[in-house]
């Protein structure tokens, strides 16, 4: 069978190798152009693409593929598309052009967190369960078709960032066996449930300011949530601080206040966090014990300014 994949990020990377290991025959990649990053804005290819150049796999960027690369995927020939984390809606002309249809690798149990960040959505909502929908790609985003689904818990401190790693696994595993259902015309659809849909947005890097006048449990949600990035920050002395791991305390307060200077625990609008890991305005991550032998905190100071 003859595949095109459109993929971008590290989360797409693993589903491209076991399409290989599996001896499926990928006539072309298609992702994203390189991009400026970090301070020095250094030109930096997607992961995709440095894997698959790593493999020797054509590679095709487009800014819009619905633009300008109808001719070059009409020109392959190909049995079946395959998108994962791609960034891009494709167009009806595009999703015409396999002899099959369009597969896409979804992070959710779909129809419930449709949009750009399914695994971080489900992780800032408290959520113990999440998964992989193998569904036919259509114009409405994440509307399709769905193949099959596989779930997977969440662990109860586990980050967006450690759960993506598990779920690029399930992904990779999940589209080798959507292509075997196909292979042997076992392949079936259901369609999709539109009143339980939900949607979740882009993940901006302002998102990740607390707000403390939300309960602990929920902090807590939001520092593993937006953990690597854009990671969970608030202000200290003037000072961006970001937290990287926080355990819900047993303490109250006026919310945002330091009520136990030695712990670093901090009240909320409903309880309290004390801070394990985090990072100082242009320092390293650490731990919070050793960020409090440098930084003598008082009682009743107040984070958020």
């Amino acid at each position: 069978m003859k595949i095109v994949y459109f993929g971008t990020p590290d989360f797409a990377v693993k589903p491209l190798e076991k399409l290989l290991e599996s001896g499926e025959k990928i006539a072309a990649v298609v992702t994203a152009h390189d991009k400026k990053v970090g301070r020095k804005q250094v030109l930096t290819p997607s992961a995709v693409k440095a894997f698959a150049l790593e493999k020797g796999l054509p590679v095709l960027e487009y800014a819009s593929v619905r633009k300008e690369g109808v001719e070059d995927l009409k020109a392959l020939g190909a049995d079946l598309f395959i998108t994962c984390a791609f960034g891009q809606i494709l167009s009806e002309e595009v999703l015409a052009l396999p002899r099959l249809y369009t597969l896409n690798i979804h992070g959710s149990l779909l129809p419930k967190y449709r949009g750009a960040a399914p695994i971080q959505a489900a992780v800032l909502a408290g959520e113990k369960e999440t998964g992989i929908t193998i569904m036919k790609t259509a114009l409405a985003m994440d509307a399709g078709d769905i193949m099959f689904e596989r779930k997977l818990s969440i662990g109860e401190n586990e980050t967006s960032g450690e759960l993506f790693e598990r779920m690029s696994e399930l992904g990779a595993e999940c589209i080798v066996e959507a292509l075997s259902l196909i292979k042997s015309g076992r392949a079936a659809f259901t369609a999709q449930d539109e009143t339980k849909a939900t949607y979740v947005k882009k993940i901006e890097k302002t998102d990740g300011e607390i707000d403390f006048s939300l309960s602990a449990e929920e902090i807590k949600n939001r520092v593993r949530g937006f953990e690597p990035w854009p990671c969970a920050y608030t202000f200290l002395r003037g000072e961006q601080i970001k937290f990287h791991r926080v355990r819900v305390g047993g303490g109250a307060g006026a919310a945002g206040e330091v009520i136990d200077e030695k712990t670093f625990e901090i009240a909320c609008g409903t309880g309290s966090v004390i801070v394990e890991e985090l990072t100082k305005q242009g320092g390293r991550r650490m731990k919070a014990a050793d960020f409090l032998h440098g930084c003598k905190l008082a009682k009743g100071e107040k984070l958020g300014c």
